[in-house]
This record gives C-alpha cells, sequence and structure tokens, in this order.
C-alpha cells in the first residue's frame, strides 16, 4: 500500500503540495475551500477562505489566507514559485454553505454567498477557469485534494463523499 502525504490545512490557511500529496481541510461551514491546479507540472494549492474581503480587517497585520481577496494572490504567487503556470490553473471550490437561517437577512449574515461569489471575482480577474464546484447550501464539508490528477473529494454528513 502507497502512503500518501497529507497536508492539512486550516480555518483561515493555506497550502500547496506536490508529488501525490493530499491537501485537507475540515469544518467548512460558511467558508470556501479553494483549490487551484496546474495540470502539467502537478502543483496543487488550497485556501480555506473565511471572509471575502480583507477591507474589512481589524487586525494589525493581516492573515493573508483569511480573506479571498489577498488569499487567491498568495496561493498563485506559492505556486508560481514551484513552477506553476497561471495559464494552466484550473479551480474547483467547495463550501459557502448558509449555516443558519435567519429572517430579513442583511448583507453582511449572507457570509457563505458572499465568499463564493468574491472567490468567483477574483478567479475571473485572473482568468481561471472554475472547472467545478460544490457551494451553497446549508451543509458543513470536509475536503480533500489530491495533488497528482486534481480530483477534490468531498464529504458531508447529508450527502457523504463525492468527487469533483
Amino acid at each position: 500500500m502507497i502512503q500518501q502525504t497529507v497536508i492539512k490545512v486550516g480555518m483561515a490557511d493555506l497550502n500547496i503540495a506536490m508529488d501525490g500529496a493530499i491537501l485537507k481541510t475540515t469544518g467548512l461551514g460558511s467558508c470556501v475551500g479553494l483549490t487551484l491546479f496546474d495540470p502539467i507540472r502537478k502543483i496543487a494549492g488550497m485556501a480555506h477562505v473565511m471572509l471575502p474581503s480583507s477591507d474589512i480587517a481589524r487586525e494589525a497585520t493581516i492573515n493573508l489566507a483569511k480573506y479571498s481577496d489577498t488569499a487567491i494572490p498568495e496561493l498563485l504567487d506559492r505556486m508560481l514559485a514551484q513552477g506553476a503556470r497561471i495559464e494552466r490553473m484550473k479551480a474547483k471550490m467547495a463550501g459557502g454553505a448558509q449555516m443558519f437561517a435567519m429572517s430579513g437577512q442583511s448583507e453582511t449574515m449572507r457570509i457563505g454567498p458572499r465568499n463564493v461569489e468574491s472567490c468567483t471575482a477574483m478567479l475571473h480577474r485572473f482568468r481561471i477557469p472554475i472547472l467545478s464546484q460544490d457551494t451553497g447550501g446549508s451543509v458543513g464539508r470536509t475536503i480533500e485534494f489530491n495533488s497528482n490528477n486534481g480530483i477534490l473529494s468531498i464529504r458531508s454528513v447529508q450527502f457523504g463523499i463525492k468527487e469533483i
């Protein structure tokens, strides 16, 4: 049996993987698990994005992985430093759920949908196509992204495991 390396990506965290390693993050509710893949170099990246924009940051030193507008450029920089090419990148996303139903929801309470919209806009800005996504709804997800083949495995209590 071949032992695969698993690289954990925490909340408001990001990392890259190569050589068949697996990127894994848990606890995706309103957060988005954004993945990027260069299929030629087999370089994978994952960001666990918590919030749509760093404009709302209150911390003195911004955690670049926390916001979609800073996490995606940082993830791209790390992948490009390892030899990936932006014109070969493909994206997949999971998460962005609306975990709590509230009547008369204000825009600020739509964190999950806003995270998805913000990630989509950033990818569009870099001209990176989104191959597939499993976003929205009201379920939590755990994802694993394979750096060998770019398969994103999504697990939820309600729907079991699916691959995109």
